[in-house]
Formats: C-alpha cells, structure tokens, sequence
C-alpha cells in the first residue's frame, strides 16, 4: 500500500490522472462503484460495529470481486481503493491485508468528507428517490436502496467521478483544508 512520504505531496494519483484513467472504488457505507458501474455493496448487518475485522472482512469480499467483475483490472493492479480515514480503514489488520494484495489505496487527508462519492452523489440520489416512500421493514429499506445503486447509469457513476476529482483538486489545491459542499447533479 502506497503510504505518502512527508515531502511527497497529496494526491499524486488525482493530480496525475483523470477520471477515465484510472477506476477508483469508496469504500464510503460499503458502496464500491467505478465509472462503469457497482462492483460491490455491503451492507452493513443491523447491530454491527464497522470495527477492523468487519472492514478486513468486506475488503477481502471486494478483492475477490474485483477478480470476478474486472479482470482486466484484477490482472493489471489498475484500481485503486478510495476510503477515508476511519480507525476500521487504518487498522493495521486491514493495512497488512491491503498491502498482502497489492490493493493500492488513495488516502484521505484528516477530515474530509466532503471527498466522499457517497455524501456528494450516493446519498443525495438514493435519499431523493425514496423521499415520501413509506417502508415496512428495514430488509425492504435495503432492498430498494440496492435496487437503485444497481440502477445507476454509467453516464452518472462517470459523472460523479468527475466530480469527486474536482473535489479532490480543490482539497489539494488548499493543502488538505476540509471543504464543505453540496449535493452534485447527474446529468
């Protein structure tokens, strides 16, 4: 796993690639999208604690299914991993596990959420087309929330990866200072 020097600047990969070059995966509520589509969801079981052998977990669900869904990928160690700084991401578990794989991962600088596809695409368009929806049960909440993350278009999954290189941009552009911004539209 890739682990910045200090004189090394941040986000060497977003500066130096573009969307379309290279697949970036969130780990953001086990949401793994790349430009072309859902590689993986997990969702997170009612009563569990995201803790380090949970997340080791789904990261070894995520590696398997990256061998199935994108070999080409798989073959090439052409993706990358986008998570941010949650202690299950840094635990040394996970950290030995992702660097066992050769799983490269993009870190996060500390506090910055606003980095996360999940908070400026995912959520927004999850949360607006449930708006009103009335459910009777958590499993048909989770049905319907999986349902539209498999729907989602390749033109809005390209569309949100644009984005988030914008926001990564920005965030090194201020030396890593926290952005706050809205919601981004897909076209």
């Amino acid at each position: 796993m890739p682990i910045h020097a200090p004189e090394e600047p941040l986000f060497t990969k977003a500066k130096e690639n573009t969307a379309e070059q290279i697949q970036i995966y969130s780990s953001d509520d086990r949401f793994f999208p790349d430009i072309r589509g859902i590689v993986h969801i997990d969702l997170v079981p009612e009563g569990q604690t995201v803790n380090q052998v949970y997340y080791k977990e789904v990261s070894t669900n995520l590696h398997e299914r990256v061998s199935r869904r994108r070999p080409e990928m798989w073959k090439n160690s052409s993706w990358v991993l986008n998570q941010d700084n949650a202690p299950a991401h840094n635990a040394l578990a996970v950290k030995t596990f992702l660097t066992k794989h050769k799983i490269t991962v993009l870190e996060h600088p500390l506090y910055s959420p606003g980095l996360s596809p999940c908070d400026f695409f995912l959520f927004p368009e999850i949360k607006s087309a449930l708006r009103g929806t009335r459910f009777e049960s958590i499993d048909t909440v989770k049905a319907k929330g999986t349902e539209l993350m498999n729907k989602l278009s390749e033109d809005g999954l390209q569309h949100c990866f644009q984005q988030w290189k914008i926001h990564m941009e920005w965030c090194r552009d201020r030396g890593g200072e926290y952005i706050e911004g809205g919601a981004i539209s897909i076209v």
